[in-house]
């Protein structure tokens, strides 16, 4: 029988919790104020915040262009900052280029298609996240003048816009097979959930990995008909702790502002064990794409390029500077040429397999 507390033996246990529940939140809030403390050490001009560069890039000054009533609509799809795209992108030309024929090149309509879902699926992310974020990006130095934070775009126009590009995305979809549509609407969750990570766990940027390279999946079913598992999972894995390393560099440009908005990330919870963590994350995603090229059968520029991955990670990494805005902008961007590396093993790779079959059935025929 369950000896039950007496009114009086239960009373005296609450002041014991409460102090226990104050002293963590003590604890927690003495760790924010040191960290704190540490970054207004920092001299100012590492603090400032990073434009990408010296000057605007070639897509800002593309939609710099544009009618201005048109401007306001293409920056809410970032697209002045396309490296988000790519990122998004890039996942799914390794799939695509994996799932090819021997010998063969990926399917060039394909990646068409997936290029423009990206763009889409890229700024319709990005038009949720504002959506969500406006109050937070009105306090933040690097997002203050975001459309809708700025009032540039209200939230029901941005509401009926993100209705058009999701539209769009959809008629993009629907060129694909049923088992792709199915695969690919299964993401909207992940899609509409993920900016609100940021306010629930210190590890938004996984949720990110898991939204971003749903394309690892999406390309190979688009080809292929259905994913093969021992493929896909290994490449979707490798993505995603692709997505850790560069959106984790990311966040530390921002650990200052967060910390002041109560927003959480992966860079505010490793701090100054932020390289240690990356290197782990390394090391899984170069298992991953080792796994993916056993079981798919591939060839020397495949394994060659994800050395060059490898070389790659070590230099972002061991050169990486968490307190510096513009390098940690910098060795963000530097992503998409490790993805466009990886991406050219996979075609080489494949075309050396190709070569290497017609060799075996030219000796087995003479």
């Amino acid at each position: 029988m369950l000896r039950c507390l007496a009114p009086r033996q239960l009373l005296s246990t609450l002041p014991l919790a409460s102090w226990r529940v104050t002293a963590a939140v003590a604890t927690r809030e003495r760790e924010r104020q040191q960290l704190l403390q540490q970054l207004r050490a920092l001299p100012a001009a590492q603090l400032r915040r990073s434009g990408g560069g010296s000057g605007p890039s070639a897509a800002a000054t593309l939609v710099g262009t544009a009618p201005r009533a048109l401007q306001p609509y293409l920056r809410l799809m970032r697209l002045d900052k396309p490296i988000g795209t790519w990122l998004l992108y890039l996942p799914c030309t390794w799939s695509i280029g994996l799932a090819a024929e021997p010998g063969c090149l990926p399917d060039i309509s394909m990646l068409t298609l997936f290029g423009t879902g990206a763009i889409l699926m890229r700024g319709a992310g990005c038009t949720i996240n504002d959506m969500w974020d406006k109050d937070i990006d009105r306090k933040v130095a690097r997002t203050e003048n975001r459309p809708i934070a700025a009032g540039e775009i209200s939230r029901s126009q941005a509401f009926v816009f993100l209705g058009g590009q999701l539209s769009l995305a959809l008629a993009v979809l629907l060129c694909l097979n049923y088992y792709s549509i199915a695969l690919g609407a299964a993401s909207l969750g992940l899609v509409v959930t993920y900016p609100l990570m940021k306010r629930l766990t210190y590890w938004p940027q996984l949720i990110l990995g898991l939204t971003f390279n749903w394309g690892a999946l999406l390309g190979w079913s688009a080809v292929k008909g259905s994913c093969d598992w021992s493929i896909c999972l290994p490449l979707y894995i490798s993505g995603v702790m692709w997505t850790l390393i560069y959106d984790t560099i990311y966040a530390h440009q921002d650990k200052a502002d967060d910390i002041l908005v109560g927003v959480k990330s992966t860079a505010l919870k490793f701090q100054e064990q932020t390289k240690q963590w990356l290197l782990g994350f390394s090391t899984v995603m170069l298992t991953g794409l080792t796994v993916v090229g056993l079981n798919s059968e591939q060839t020397i520029p495949y394994y060659a390029a994800v050395v060059a991955v490898g070389a790659h990670l070590a230099h972002q990494i061991s050169s990486l500077d968490i307190n510096n805005p513009q390098d940690c902008w910098k060795k963000f961007c530097l992503n998409r040429i490790l993805g466009l590396v990886l991406f050219s093993g996979i075609v080489f790779g494949n075309l050396w397999k190709g070569k290497t079959k017609t060799d075996e059935t030219e000796k087995v025929q003479s």
